[in-house]
């Protein structure tokens, strides 16, 4: 096996177990742009590159993964949303936005807050709707309605940059969905790197920037981008990153603390075993 063979494999299982363990911001595969569209499609139907996305059958599934009390709670929320007045509607679908995100249901919690944003037409809403939708691209494990969700991410803080272009919230959102595949990645990078000259200590743009360096095999660069984000704010997601990094350049003594930097932080018993087996081998080749 070749040398680069064997660090793309680092990244993929690098990936793939932070994704499972940490349940954080994995490095999602860059994929071919795809035509964004400028309007918002009517609450309950979303559609993006041929797939749907029904909010009833959203509602549903989501129901059966929770407590059954719980789940009766929202069904009669549905039942006031859906036969709410046409001035009561947006009341209605914040509580049940809020209820959705309480029981760690982010797709329909965000399909609720896009149906606000969609109403209200303002800043506050479609950042709202924006980090809901990004939320629910990151946690879901559905290749069908992911690539939805990102679509319907960059449309919400599309609108949100067009109500205010210096807004570094809703720039960095912008970036983060062009450079997971919604437009040309080093469009994406360009706008993630104008907010950070701007804000330095931004953290969601610092740690988009510090992934795509090591999708792009730019490990020196992901280096210094996650150690200046744990100088900003220690966290496990970039412990880990950044001991990706320094096993893929070899540098083993280095990943070793920053693994066990994550585990440390993250309390997590399935990280620890494996980033006690990720150790083990490590301290081999020393």
């Amino acid at each position: 096996m070749n040398k680069t063979r064997s660090k793309q494999i680092i990244i993929i299982g690098a990936v793939a177990l932070l994704s499972v363990f940490l349940f954080t911001r994995d490095i999602k595969g860059l994929v071919k742009p795809k035509q964004a569209t400028t309007g918002v499609p009517a609450g309950g139907q979303l559609t993006s590159a041929g797939s749907t996305i029904n909010l009833t059958e959203v509602s549903t599934a989501a129901k059966n993964s929770i407590n059954a009390n719980l789940a009766a709670e929202i069904t009669t929320l549905e039942n006031a949303y859906n036969t709410a007045s046409d001035d009561e509607k947006n009341n209605a679908a914040k509580v049940l936005a809020e209820k959705w995100d309480d029981v760690e249901q982010t797709v329909p919690s965000a399909l609720y807050l896009e149906i606000i944003a969609a109403r209200e037409k303002n800043l506050n809403s479609w950042l709202a709707a924006g980090g809901r939708l990004m939320k629910a691209f990151d946690n879901t494990q559905d290749s069908l309605i992911s690539p939805v969700l990102l679509q319907k991410a960059n449309t919400a803080y599309t609108n949100a940059v067009a109500l205010d272009s210096t807004n570094l919230e809703a720039k960095t959102g912008l970036g983060v969905t062009i450079v997971n595949g919604m437009g040309a990645p080093m469009s994406g990078i360009a706008m993630l790197l104008d907010v950070v000259k701007k804000d330095p200590k931004n953290l969601k743009a610092n740690m988009s920037l510090g992934t795509f360096a090591i999708k792009s095999g730019q490990f020196d660069k992901a280096i210094t981008r996650f150690n200046d984000i744990i100088a900003i704010k220690p966290s496990p997601d970039a412990y880990f990153y950044l001991a990706t990094a320094y096993e893929n350049l070899g540098k083993n003594k280095e990943a070793v603390d920053a693994y066990l930097n994550s585990k440390k932080l993250a309390a997590n018993a399935t990280l620890s075993n494996f980033i006690d087996k990720k150790v083990k081998e490590l301290n081999t080749k020393n």
